[in-house]
């Protein structure tokens, strides 16, 4: 009954964030996300108290954001669609489709000043610092082709000074390289002082829409990533550069000269140079990926590197542990738990990548950011580790490098992300298992030395961790900021003592099925409990509002 008066007993609360950082990155280059599904993410990382926001605003596909003065960025560079020369829009990718039309593909579209600003209102409304990302010097194709195009048009127009003005490439490289992506022609040239003159403008008026949506800016993420080898070697531009400049000790260290100048055009601003794990690390004495070592270079600067490449059996598990230890701030981006583009599990149906494992909503749980080993279990084939050897081989946390440790961000990359619906079914239920991990203080079962025992006590945490989802914030999930599309795991079904067992994840789920061969819907019969059924039965979990899962499958 209506009670016009709620009293509560009187009650002391104390609650207060394990981490600093408690992070989400969407990739908004490779397919598009519009500022509505923007703002949707930011109402519901508000929500579930994560309070920074990684926006990848640039990449090979496509550059995002409106800057003043440069209106190629995003007339071509953010535009994809049938081409032959690249001199109106980019070539098609991720299914993207021939027609450059926002309407129809998600391989169009932008964020204007105005949009940019309107976002960056929001999130600060919502206590969420919004960390922008213009991925530089690789990654950086939609900007070189949107300043190939400028200069094209300017020479046209008989004004060659205008045109090299932010030109971005070495129209005489002959370099030979291969990216991450499969490009030849994604890297940026260090050596063009015109590419500092761009870079500068570009930073100029992302400070400009930060000041006047009265957010704030403390980085601006880089990239700085997978530049691949062989970039440069053959540029005539930095072979002069090179003979000019011998202090920089060749073609290796360009990356590292680039650096130094994109720190110091942030310093004129005040804004600390955040990037990929790359822009600390450095080659060490063999030369090879794997002996990469903090580099002490920027020491100083106060680089803010986000540590991805920790893929259980690649050898860098221990990687954001050797920065944090050596003296860089770390954020914790492990792609096994925390790339929530990774599918769910390896059933062909479902959306998804696997490069370095599946991801699920336990995944992020179960992560012991201080301690990864502790719950390691299998690497990205699901072959057992050799947790002996790791415990014995890997790099721990110091006690200096625990201050170092700003915390923990799960990655939203969008090469498959392809809408709204999409979006949500990736990062929901996964986030909230990031929610918690991030928020809540260490759990006790970290602290158990007997691995058996741990993991008992993970799985009693895990039991009332899901139960909470089910029952609790599933059903909100339908409600929430007009409804999350989150995803509803299948029912699990056997044949035991001759009666059909069936459970699914998250208690709270309703368990429906036919026995007729027909699709179960929101009429069919509810499972309850084990069932003396036979032939081919269908089942699926469905929500409070009837929203349903997919349809397992079991024959007796």
């Amino acid at each position: 009954s209506y009670q016009p008066i709620l009293s509560l007993d009187l009650t002391n609360i104390e609650d207060a964030p394990r981490f600093p950082y408690r992070g989400l990155h969407l990739d908004v280059s490779r397919n598009f996300h519009s500022k509505e599904s923007v703002k949707k993410l930011l109402d519901l990382m508000s929500f579930y108290k994560l309070n920074k926001f990684h926006m990848h605003l640039s990449d090979d596909e496509g550059w995002r954001l409106a800057i003043d003065g440069l209106p190629e960025l995003t007339e071509l560079g953010a535009s994809r669609g049938h081409t032959i020369d690249e001199l109106q829009n980019l070539y098609p990718a991720y299914g993207s489709g021939p027609f450059s039309d926002p309407a129809i593909s998600y391989g169009t579209g932008h964020y204007s000043r105005e949009d940019f600003i309107e976002i960056l209102k929001y999130a600060t409304a919502r206590h969420i610092e919004i960390i922008p990302e213009i991925d530089i010097p690789g990654h950086a194709r939609a900007a070189i082709k949107a300043m190939n195009a400028r200069y094209e048009k300017y020479m046209a127009q008989g004004e060659p000074e205008k045109a090299r003005e932010f030109l971005l490439h070495d129209f005489e490289d002959q370099s030979e390289y291969t990216s991450a992506q499969n490009y030849h022609d994604n890297v940026i040239c260090v050596c063009l002082e015109s590419s500092y003159a761009f870079i500068e403008s570009v930073v100029a008026d992302i400070v400009a829409m930060y000041q006047a949506a009265g957010a704030p800016l403390t980085a601006i993420h880089c990239g700085g990533d997978e530049v691949p080898h062989g970039a440069w070697e053959k540029s005539p531009v930095c072979q002069t550069f090179l003979q000019e400049h011998p202090e920089i000790g060749g073609v290796d260290n360009l990356h590292i000269y680039f650096l130094r100048r994109f720190v110091n055009i942030l310093a004129r601003h005040d804004i600390k140079v955040a990037g990929w794990e790359e822009i600390a690390l450095r080659k060490g004495s063999e030369g090879t990926s794997e002996t990469l070592m903090p580099n002490p270079e920027f020491l100083e600067d106060g680089f803010q590197t986000y540590v991805w490449n920790a893929v259980w059996g690649w050898g860098g598990e221990d990687l954001a542990y050797r920065l944090a230890n050596f003296g860089y701030p770390v954020i914790m981006c492990n792609a096994s738990n925390l790339y929530f583009d990774l599918a769910y599990n390896p059933d062909p149906a479902e959306t998804g990548l696997n490069w370095s494992g599946y991801v699920d909503t336990r995944k992020p749980f179960e992560l012991t950011p201080l301690d990864i080993i502790k719950t390691a279990t299998t690497d990205m084939y699901g072959n057992p580790l050799d947790i002996e050897t790791l415990t014995r081989e890997k790099a721990r946390l110091s006690d200096e490098g625990k201050k170092n440790f700003l915390g923990i961000q799960a990655q939203l990359w969008s090469e498959i992300l392809r809408g709204p619906d999409l979006l949500e079914y990736m990062a929901f239920p996964k986030l909230l298992g990031l929610a918690e991990r991030a928020w809540a203080t260490t759990p006790g079962w970290t602290e158990i030395e007997n691995r058996e025992a741990r993991f008992e006590a993970l799985e009693d945490d895990w039991n009332i961790f899901v139960n909470m989802l089910g029952q609790r914030e599933l059903p909100r999930l339908e409600y929430l900021y007009g409804g999350v599309n989150y995803r509803i795991p299948l029912p699990g079904a056997v044949y035991q003592d001759g009666l059909l067992k069936a459970n699914v994840r998250f208690p709270g789920l309703t368990i429906r099925y036919s026995t007729d061969g027909s699709e179960p819907d929101s009429n069919s019969m509810e499972y309850s409990g084990p069932v003396n059924v036979g032939g081919q039965i269908k089942l699926r979990a469905f929500s409070q509002t009837g929203r349903s899962s997919r349809i397992s499958t079991i024959s007796r």
